[in-house]
């Protein structure tokens, strides 16, 4: 595509320079040797892709979180921002994630000590609604339901941070708006449900999410034999996947309010447009 509009820049050039170039021939001026428009764009591309890009910065490190209260807000605190991207300045380019990049982002993301938390307390919850009877109860039960749980945790996160955004090219961390009013912000977080941004920063359809909501439910009945099957349950537990993650993303959103009233640092605090951070891209 980019060959073809060359060519026909070429073709519009040539037909409207040579009566001025006839006209200095004749006049007895000197005709300017000019570089090809191939190479001119040629020239420009490999600008391109020289082109420096911005890194996020990087997580707030543990010993800023003082005290055993600043340390377990510091738990929650670093899982939402693992996702997160701060807000730029309008025209920033962010360096796009690599396919180990977002293969550590789902490591990291499923091995987290909050994760682990959230299973345990979903955990006791189905244990308490006696979900999936063929767990039993007492401390075996308890057992089988937090296996099955943190399995259907790391397959989610197997699909929504790694699989699903190689095979789409999709950045599957969520774009912090971080101005505008208090529900224009809102609405921000809860349609990225359905508004995501590619690896180059542009929107498109959050396929990552669907598809992965709907992949991690089907391999979840593997994890428990005795969940209802069909349309209904399953649409119901999808939804709840996308409750959970909207959940998330409005905090990831606010994050900064909540860490500053309550005095806990946070990403970007004191760089909020990070110029040290600019890498070159490969």
């Amino acid at each position: 595509m980019c060959r073809q509009a060359v060519c026909f820049t070429e073709m519009v050039l040539l037909l409207t320079l040579p009566c001025g170039v006839i006209r200095a021939q004749g006049s007895g001026f000197a005709v300017p040797q000019t570089p090809s428009i191939s190479e001119h764009f040629q020239e420009e591309f490999q600008k391109n892709l020289r082109a420096p890009c911005l890194e996020p910065p990087p997580l707030v490190p543990w010993q800023d979180y003082e005290g055993k209260l600043r340390k377990g807000g510091g738990i929650f605190a670093r899982k939402l921002e693992r996702k997160s991207v701060p807000h730029y300045k309008s025209g920033a380019v962010l360096c796009t994630l690599q396919v180990r990049d977002k293969f550590q982002l789902f490591v990291r993301d499923t091995v987290y000590p909050a994760t682990f938390l959230i299973v345990a307390f979903d955990s006791g919850f189905d244990q308490a609604q006696n979900t999936d009877p063929t767990f039993g109860q007492g401390a075996r039960g308890y057992g089988k339901r937090f296996g099955a749980n943190f399995a259907t945790q790391a397959t989610g996160a197997f699909f929504n941070d790694f699989a699903y955004p190689t095979i789409f090219s999709e950045d599957p961390r969520y774009y912090r708006l971080a101005h505008g009013s208090g529900p224009r912000r809102f609405l921000h977080a809860v349609g990225h449900v359905v508004i995501a941004h590619r690896e180059n920063g542009t929107h498109m359809f959050n396929a990552s999410k669907w598809f992965g909501a709907a992949s991690s439910v089907a391999m979840s009945n593997l994890y428990h034999p005795g969940n209802q099957r069909g349309f209904a349950p399953a649409a119901r537990e999808v939804g709840y996947s996308f409750a959970e993650g909207v959940g998330f993303d409005v905090g990831r959103e606010f994050w900064p309010e909540i860490a500053h009233k309550f005095r806990l640092p946070f990403r970007g605090q004191h760089q909020p447009f990070n110029q040290s951070a600019i890498t070159v891209t490969k």
